[in-house]
Parts: C-alpha cells; sequence; structure tokens
C-alpha cells in the first residue's frame, strides 16, 4: 500500500511538473510572437525600398562553424549589442539572427530591446539555418573578429 501511494504521488507531481514546464514554455513562445519574422516575410522585406536594419548576432563560436551571413547583415558580436543598445536605432525596423535552434541569442538581444523601450525589433524566426533552408542567398563573412573568451 505504501508503495503504491509513493508511486501515485510520484506519478501526479511528475505529471504537474511537465505540465507546468510545457505551459510556461507556451507562454514564453507567444510573448514572441509578435517580434517574429519568418525566412519567407524577412526576405520581402529586404527585397523592398524599405530602409530596414539587419544585425547578425552569432557567438564568434558559432561564425567560425559557418562562415557565411545574410547580404546586408551588420555583424555586432552580442557581448557589444547588450552593453551598447543603441546600436539599434529608435526608428527604424531592426532585425536579428543567430544560429541557436532556440534563436536564444537573438531573444537576449530582443529582451534587452525591448526592456529599453525598442519596439521596433524583430528576431528571425529559425534564423540563419531558417534562412538557409528556404534557398535565399549568403555570402561569405570575411571581416576579423575576437573569440570572446570573457564573461
Amino acid at each position: 500500500m505504501g508503495l503504491t501511494l509513493g508511486v501515485i504521488i510520484a506519478f501526479a507531481v511528475s505529471w504537474w511538473l511537465v505540465r507546468t514546464w510545457l505551459k510556461g514554455r507556451r507562454e514564453r513562445r507567444e510573448v514572441y510572437d509578435d517580434h517574429r519574422i519568418s525566412a519567407e516575410k524577412l526576405h520581402r522585406v529586404l527585397a523592398s525600398p524599405e530602409d530596414v536594419l539587419l544585425f547578425d548576432v552569432r557567438q564568434p563560436l558559432d561564425l567560425l562553424a559557418n562562415a557565411e551571413m545574410i547580404p546586408g547583415a551588420t555583424r555586432i558580436a552580442p557581448r557589444e549589442l547588450l552593453q551598447k543598445p543603441w546600436l539599434i536605432p529608435k526608428d527604424k525596423d531592426s532585425f536579428v539572427y543567430c544560429t541557436c535552434p532556440t534563436d536564444k541569442t537573438s531573444r537576449e538581444i530582443l529582451d534587452r530591446a525591448r526592456a529599453l523601450g525598442l519596439s521596433r525589433v524583430k528576431l528571425l524566426d529559425g534564423g540563419l539555418p531558417a534562412w538557409k533552408a528556404n534557398g535565399y542567398p549568403v555570402e561569405p563573412y570575411r571581416e576579423s573578429f575576437q573569440l570572446d573568451t570573457a564573461r
């Protein structure tokens, strides 16, 4: 009887934890829904005469692993952009992308921008891999950079 009760309690607690985690994940995703742009839509925006900015905010090691970038993007180290958010103008639509499977770096930049009242920033959903999966152009990254080893 004691073992059965323990198993039931363990199952109930596990179920509650998983449910809570999934609910939080869904809610976090919804927060970013208004600040995401698909690769298809970004491609159309970049092809239009609209004056927008595109920032490649990949971590240096990610850049080493994949030395390509979206044409027209400006490479800014995430640490620099987090320390100097004024690099993102308030009066222009700006887009950021990385190569994290969960868009982690882009979300960090977006969170910082939103906290500072920069409402015209969006992240490329799926980042560079989504861009490339759609067959959109990339160009080689040729600038030098330093690995950021300080945390």
